[in-house]
This record gives C-alpha cells, structure tokens and sequence, in this order.
C-alpha cells in the first residue's frame, strides 16, 4: 500500500468536515435534474451569498478603513489568493486604473503560479507555501503594505504563507474565507480582519467557484469601491476619476463635462486635451474658469474631493 503524500495527508486532515465541502441535500439527485430546476437551484443557492455578505457588513467596513488608510499613506494593497480566489482579486485590481486612475501598482493581484495561472488552472500551486513569500518578496513587500487573502477554506497553504510572511514584515492582513467562525483555523492571529462568510455546501460538492466566489467577488467590489469613494475618486455617484482609454469612456467623461459644467461636447474635448484626459481637472477648469496647472493645485488642496471645490460655490 502506497504512503501519501504529504500535502494530501493534510488536505485530509484539515477538510473533512468542512461546509464548503458538504454535500447540499438539495442538489442530491442533481444529475437527473432538467436545465431549469438546476438554474432554479443554483439561483436559489446564489441568495446565500448574498446573505453571508450582508451579515459580514461590519468586519468588510473595518477592512475598508484599513484599505483606504494604507492607500493614503503611500502604501500598497496586495490581493493574494489561488484558483478562482486569485483570479478575482487580479480581476479586481486591473479595473482600478480605468475606473478611478488609480496607478496599477497601488493594488495588485498575486495568484498562486503566477500570470500562467489565470488562463490555466494550476491546481498544485496552491500547495506551496514559500511561494507566496516569494512573490511577496519580489514585490517588496513593506510594513506600509496590506495582504488581503482570499481562500474558501481558509486553509489554503499560498495564502497561509502569505500572511505568514505579512506578518513577519509587519504589514497589514486581512483574510476573506467562506466558511464560519468556528471552522476558522486555530491561529486567529494570522490576520488582523477575518471576513468569514458561511456559504454553505455548493450546489456542485466542493466547486468554491460559485457560491463562496460569488460572495468573495461581492466583498472585493465593496472594499475596493468604498475605499475609492473615501479617497475622493467619485463626485456624488459619478465615476469622474476614470481614464478616458476607449471611445465609451471618453463619451462618458464628455457627457460628465456638459451634465456638470454645461461644457457642449467639443469644448469639453479641447479641456479634456488640456488636461491631460483627467476629467476632474477638466471639471474644475471648467467650473474655474483656470488652467490646468491651477486645477490641480486646487485638487491637491482638496485632497482630490471635487466636492470641497465645487460645492464650495
């Protein structure tokens, strides 16, 4: 009889009784279902998420604080996860520059077995720990920095060695995890925020990808959009920190410009000009009546909150 290996004695061990790789009583004959009782079912399921995250509210608000915080000092946000959960937080961190001109390095996504994996699932990867504090290291990796992991199972050895190495640096951690309090692994001091969020068994035994990233994809978007509205990368609810890349967006930074500074759309395009494509300068000269030098003083002065510019009128 052959002995196993080590990473599959552990694996074991540290997930037989979790939720997320429960059977779900409801999905028991799932295979002689018809195509709309299996979407009824998964739809049904999807609720879940929804609700784990409304009951995870008040942790995701303390680790917005934090993201935001380590923003405005400098610092960076690092998402580290494997599989589906690494993916997400790429995901996650390449849309900050397009949609709030947020440098892409300030957040990043670190997925374990690196840029290969998110087009091809490199399961293995997952399973070694020292790889997390390589990548981390590659990063420079500072105590300015926050490690946000991402793992269903909260056992995951990239992310465990992630925060590990986090830890020892002296950076912030946050570890968002689909199961509840009580299946969370002994050492609570591994991260500073745990955002559990109790799913319950998938529809498919053990596939994380849908409901436990379903609720992962949900916190992601709430810590990275209300930490941007607190860094004063919105103006009300409009997105007037994007990139102007493509021709949808230029179009919206134009209507921006004639909705709030009554700016027809060639003029707003010879400010958008001026301003380098950065509508909140072209906002300001705009309203202003400046130039683009002296809307950015005013910018800087304001902390980047339109705002206190505009609204100051």
């Amino acid at each position: 009889m052959g002995e196993l290996p080590p990473e599959v004695r552990r694996a074991l061990r540290e997930t037989r009784d979790l939720s997320t790789e429960a059977l779900l009583p409801e999905a028991a004959h799932l295979d002689r279902m018809g195509v709309e009782e299996i979407l009824a079912l998964i739809h049904g399921e999807d609720r879940r998420a929804y609700e784990a995250v409304g009951q995870a509210l008040p942790r995701i608000a303390e680790a917005v604080e934090r993201y935001a915080a380590t923003l405005r000092r400098g610092g960076r946000v690092f998402y580290v996860g494997a599989g589906t959960s690494g993916r997400l937080g790429v995901l996650d961190a390449a849309e900050l520059w397009p949609t709030f001109r947020l440098p892409w390095d300030r957040v990043q996504g670190l997925v374990a077995g690196g840029v290969g994996a998110l087009v091809r699932a490199q399961e293995g990867a997952e399973d070694r720990e020292e790889e997390a504090e390589r990548d981390l290291r590659a990063v420079g990796l500072t105590p300015q920095d926050l490690v946000i992991a991402l793992a269903a199972s909260a056992r995951t050895p990239y992310c465990i060695g992630a925060l590990r190495y986090a830890r020892t640096v002296g950076a912030g951690r946050i570890f968002v995890v689909a199961v509840p309090e009580e299946e969370i692994p002994v050492d609570r001091d591994l991260a500073e925020i745990w955002i559990p969020l109790p799913v319950g068994p998938e529809v498919v035994a053990g596939s994380t990808r849908m409901k436990a990233a379903l609720a992962q994809k949900m916190v992601l978007t709430m810590l990275s959009t209300a930490a941007m509205v607190h860094l004063g990368k919105v103006y009300g609810n409009r997105m007037v920190d994007l990139v102007a890349t493509s021709g949808k967006l230029k179009a919206r930074a134009l209507r921006m410009l004639e909705a709030l500074a009554g700016i027809p759309p060639e003029e707003g395009w010879d400010l958008l000009r001026e301003a380098d494509g950065s509508l909140k300068v072209a906002l300001v000269m705009a309203k202003k009546g400046c130039d683009a030098r002296t809307a950015r003083r005013l910018l800087e002065e304001a902390d980047g909150f339109l705002h206190r510019i505009l609204d100051a009128e």
